[in-house]
């Protein structure tokens, strides 16, 4: 497609030149071009194609063929009519390279461009290859060859009074010192970009520079009255020229800078009104940043109805423009605001979301990060091939060795990229894998923690039915100690054997409360077991006692006994339950009577979870009943051996 459009465009071209020429000879006046012969008429062609060319690489440049198809047919005219390629062409076709990724050869060029036009005598243009150079080193890399150029281009500008380029070079060289972590230096460049706004009258700058330097002092730098003098300098002008984008961005990062000072009612007011410039403009990177704020303010102050609304808004605004790193952010917010209001579910919900953005935004980031030193690569490989050829000239045998040697670099580097690229995608798959089987456990711990919860709560309405207040009181007690360590231990896949044993305890405290001493239990921990430094995964123990407990002594008439017992084997750690209960079959049968067939909710999840730790650890752990019988062969009892792996 690309191919044939610039063969139409040329074809076209030279039939009308063509048919002008046999029309009118070709020193007759062209009809068009009126007083300028037929030479000017070529130059007028090339610099209205060259224009168009520039027009469409400004609006297009995923896509510049359509530009690269005019700046084709202009060089064509330039060679057939043996006119020099001008200054303007060479520029324009830099851009192109640029855009296409051949950075080397959009440097040749704009360097074309530069001397072209120093040779014409044409400053504006050779002032504007200067920063087009500037803006090349600094996006390569060479910092100093950048600050150079800049430079040259605002010496240039000031010796013959050329509008634009000092701002713009003093723009580029704030943005050099800002890359390179000089903030000190960065602040001066701003503020000599805001006073050289002023003093050619170019409000664009000026609001660039205040709005700039404004968020430096109230983000990185900390000042807060400077950047509030600055913020509001750039609002007030950007009201009076009508930007609304100016307007709204400068009054969200002062949003920003009263939030830091925790003066939220200012913060507030300042947020509302970029809503107010951003939201009919469509500036949705901006009016997500705003109502995302504007949640986490009303977070702050405990409004969480309203900061769900604004942090709803902020999320619809974010997904418009793709805005991973405000999802990234907002999401993460949201997680705290539900932390802070108990709600564990959605809290860990918006969590996930949290992370799913942050890792896309990272991936991103490193694939951006990949392609810069590609081209940093690239452009160095290129300076040095430069001075390899130049050394040509002077010893062959030195060329023909250093160019071997920089093949064998670039098959060497190649190589290792290769490779560490399969070594990453190998880890990351890894990491991947991993993170799942750890996002399924706790998906299976959250199932279980509210089927405890639900048994629990049943209990503390039967003595609050009873009204026997003193045992509701020692219940209650007890229930919060024990949902407090739960709630610790569900932040992790894996808890110290002491903590679990804790939260044990403290369930058995409860089910006698319940029961009133229907049972006793006794716990016997192995004397080699190191309850602080062996961690197991948590809640896995409790489950197979709370049904030892439900479905074997609750039913039978007299006093009950549970025993748990851990000891140690070699690579895991082996939990006995052992019960004097009526057994697993009286039990089922009694349960088929009452529930229909109805199974423990929570010892299938444990089940689930311990077939989850030995696909995420390569362990092959199992779970053991016995059922327990005397001489006579009736049932005395069950016996649960649970193998449990030991975590690092």
């Amino acid at each position: 497609m690309k191919s044939i459009l610039r063969f139409l465009v040329i074809i076209a071209l030279f039939f009308i030149m063509i048919i002008q020429k046999n029309a009118l000879g070709k020193d007759t006046v062209i009809s068009g071009f009126s007083n300028l012969s037929f030479s000017q008429q070529d130059t007028a062609l090339v610099r209205s194609l060259v224009k168009k060319a520039i027009g469409l690489l400004g609006k297009s440049m995923l896509n510049p063929d359509s530009a690269s198809a005019y700046i084709d047919s202009a060089l064509t005219i330039c060679k057939i009519q043996r006119i020099d390629i001008p200054a303007y062409l060479h520029l324009a076709h830099a851009d192109l390279y640029s855009i296409r990724g051949d950075y080397s050869k959009s440097e040749e060029e704009a360097k074309k461009a530069r001397d072209q036009a120093a040779a014409d005598g044409e400053y504006m243009l050779m002032a504007r290859a200067y920063l087009f150079l500037g803006r090349y080193n600094l996006k390569t890399g060479f910092f100093q060859e950048s600050m150079d150029n800049f430079d040259k281009a605002i010496d240039l500008a000031r010796q013959k009074g050329l509008k634009e380029i000092s701002t713009r070079s003093l723009e580029g060289e704030a943005d050099l010192l800002n890359t390179v972590g000089d903030l000190q230096g960065y602040r001066k460049k701003l503020q000599a970009l805001i006073e050289e706004g002023y003093a050619e009258k170019d409000t664009l700058y000026v609001k660039l520079g205040l709005l700039k330097l404004g968020t430096l002092m109230g983000d990185k730098i900390r000042d807060f009255h400077l950047a509030d003098s600055l913020l509001r300098d750039c609002i007030e002008i950007s009201l009076i020229t009508k930007d609304s984008f100016y307007t709204a961005y400068a009054s969200a990062n002062e949003g920003w800078n009263y939030y830091l000072k925790q003066n939220y009612d200012s913060a507030i007011s300042y947020y509302k009104q970029s809503l107010r410039y951003s939201v009919p403009a469509r500036y949705y990177g901006i009016s997500s940043n705003s109502n995302g704020n504007l949640g986490t303010i009303y977070r702050d102050l405990q409004n969480y109805g309203l900061a769900i609304e604004y942090y709803n808004k902020a999320i619809q605004q974010a997904k418009i423009v793709d805005d991973w790193y405000g999802l990234s952010w907002i999401y993460q917010d949201i997680s705290k605001l539900y932390i802070s209001t108990r709600d564990t579910a959605k809290a860990y919900l918006n969590y996930v979301r949290y992370k799913e953005y942050n890792d896309s935004l990272v991936s991103r980031n490193n694939i951006q990060g990949l392609a810069d030193a590609r081209i940093r690569y690239e452009a160095d490989a290129h300076n040095k091939e430069v001075t390899l050829l130049s050394l040509r000239l002077k010893n062959n045998r030195l060329l023909n060795i250093g160019f071997t040697v920089v093949i064998l670099f670039m098959i060497a580097i190649s190589w290792l990229i290769i490779r560490g690229s399969r070594l990453e995608n190998k880890r990351r798959i890894t990491e991947m894998n991993h993170r799942i089987s750890e996002i399924t456990q706790a998906n299976l711990r959250q199932q279980m923690n509210p089927h405890f919860i639900f048994n629990t709560l049943n209990s503390i309405q039967y003595y609050m039915y009873q009204h026997d207040k003193l045992a509701t009181n020692n219940y209650l007690t007890k229930f919060s100690s024990l949902m407090r360590k739960v709630l610790e231990n569900s932040h992790f896949t894996s808890v110290p054997l002491r903590d679990e044993l804790d939260a044990l305890n403290l369930y058995l405290e409860l089910e006698c409360l319940r029961f009133k001493d229907k049972f006793e239990y006794k716990i016997t921990v192995d004397e080699e077991i190191d309850q602080l430094l062996y961690k197991v995964p948590t809640m896995l123990i409790q489950p197979y006692v709370e049904n030892s407990i439900s479905h074997g002594l609750m039913p039978q008439k007299g006093k009950g006994l549970v025993v748990i017992s851990l000891k140690l084997e070699k690579d895991h750690i082996v939990c006995t339950i052992e019960d004097n209960g009526i057994g697993r079959q009286a039990s089922q049968e009694l349960q088929t009577v009452k529930t229909n067939g109805h199974n423990s909710l929570g010892t299938k999840i444990t089940a689930s979870r311990l077939d989850l730790v030995n696909t995420l650890y390569g362990t092959s752990l199992k779970t053991v009943y016995t059922d327990l019988k005397n001489k006579s062969g009736e049932a005395v009892g069950t016996r649960v051996e649970i193998q449990i792996p030991i975590i690092a």
